[in-house]
């Protein structure tokens, strides 16, 4: 009977170990056979780069993803990329961008109780430990090291709650409504929470600091802990394999699932790809590469600046007369429109010819007009999508008629009034 309850007892504490791992577990280096061939995969789904198009959009396994052209934020493929989802280690391409924008990168942090503590991905932090803030980042991003987002976090503004407010404010002056965080690390957290489309803007916003692209654009990089080196490898499994990656951040939970976040370019096409939700690191790698080669084999940067300004140009000539300005001084308008902030952006390449300029505006003015003031706006439509809108402006004043206007228009033009009474 001993022997059983010895027995039962050893098997409960097994699998609750398990259990309380794998709560913890987060990003590659957990499970550890979670592992994948590269090789393997580009052989399996036959990555060729070709001049040719692709129109067919690949089966993809992840449960949300989105493309997005890292110039204007047009989304070029996407599924569930507006729900909420928990998104694991890529949570500190924000822990990061926070620590980057609020503390000198050559302090030197002792790592605290919490922070050699904390589960999951380790850098390996000991309690006492003195390490550069630069050094933590590099752990963070590249080693995935929960124990280094707390130590970041602690350092920047001594507790995690009060450096989620740092994150959630940051959030929200980017505009991330769909966007919450409670921890700097991922770990799962019911009110912790990501869209694909807002993780790719953060990560966008995160790779123009030049510091953060550094980082996660390493392979290898080696840090020191105490005096003592320590070489860390990039757990991003694109980077420096897949032609063009150059970034960012990968992530694991069991709530989350399989998550990737990558940055590639290639001539002057710059994509980011979000994957939530793979239910394994192959499918995760799988999607990222089908996404990718889809997007570069499929779409053709247009330049829609020149497209813009020789519609403008065609409608300014044909209505420049057509606006009639009420009691105005001037009856002469001239008018121009708000420059888009990016030359060219990727269309389908089937797409091309249904990119148009549409132009809306008011055909009668009332006078006093302000120079700037705007007449109307236009919109860069693909199909029923508007990928962008500006304002049409006038470029000079123009002045109200006075007394004196209408009594000197009298007096020039007397004699036609008078004969126009009399016959």
């Amino acid at each position: 009977m001993k022997f059983f309850q010895f027995f039962y007892k050893t098997i409960f504490i097994f699998f609750s170990i398990i259990l309380i791992s794998s709560h913890t577990f987060a990003d590659d280096l957990y499970p550890l056979d979670d592992t994948v061939d590269l090789s393997e995969i580009l052989n399996d789904i036959g990555i060729i780069e070709t001049d040719s198009a692709s129109l067919q959009l690949p089966t993809i396994n992840s449960r949300a993803y989105v493309v997005i052209d890292r110039k204007s934020n047009t989304i070029l493929t996407g599924k569930n990329e507006n729900q909420k989802k928990k998104m694991a280690s890529t949570t500190k391409i924000m822990t990061a961008l926070i620590v980057l924008e609020n503390v000198n990168l050559s302090d030197t942090v002792e790592i605290s109780k919490k922070s050699a503590g904390t589960g999951g991905s380790r850098l390996g932090l000991k309690t006492g430990d003195k390490i550069t803030v630069l050094d933590l980042l590099y752990g963070l991003m590249m080693r995935s090291g929960n124990d280094a987002a707390v130590a970041l976090a602690e350092y920047v503004s001594g507790s995690i709650s009060s450096f989620a407010d740092l994150m959630n404010n940051k959030a929200k002056e980017l505009n991330l409504c769909d966007t919450h965080f409670v921890t700097p690390h991922g770990l799962d957290e019911d009110e912790h929470y990501t869209t694909a489309y807002e993780l790719a803007l953060l990560s966008n916003y995160a790779m123009n600091n030049e510091i953060f692209a550094k980082i996660v654009g390493t392979k290898t990089y080696t840090i020191t802990i105490n005096g003592y080196p320590k070489t860390l490898s990039n757990t991003n499994e694109l980077l420096g394999v897949l032609n063009g990656v150059y970034g960012i951040k990968t992530g694991f939970t069991n709530g989350a699932n399989r998550c990737l976040v990558t940055c590639c370019k290639r001539g002057d096409m710059d994509i980011i790809c979000v994957v939530l939700g793979a239910d394994t690191k192959k499918f995760r790698t799988t999607d990222s590469i089908k996404l990718i080669e889809y997007c570069f084999n499929s779409f053709t940067n247009v330049d829609v600046k020149e497209l813009i300004h020789n519609d403008f140009e065609v409608w300014k000539e044909t209505n420049k007369y057509n606006i009639t300005i009420s009691k105005g001084k001037s009856t002469y308008l001239d008018f121009d429109y708000e420059d888009i902030p990016y030359d060219k952006i990727p269309v389908r390449s089937d797409l091309i010819d249904k990119l148009a300029v549409s132009i809306q505006y008011s055909s009668v003015l009332n006078s006093p007009i302000s120079k700037g003031t705007s007449i109307g706006t236009f919109d860069l439509k693909l199909e029923n999508t508007i990928l962008y809108s500006g304002n049409i402006y006038i470029t000079s004043d123009i002045e109200k008629k006075g007394i004196g206007d209408y009594l000197a228009y009298f007096y020039t033009h007397f004699s036609e009034i008078l004969n126009t009474i009399c016959s």
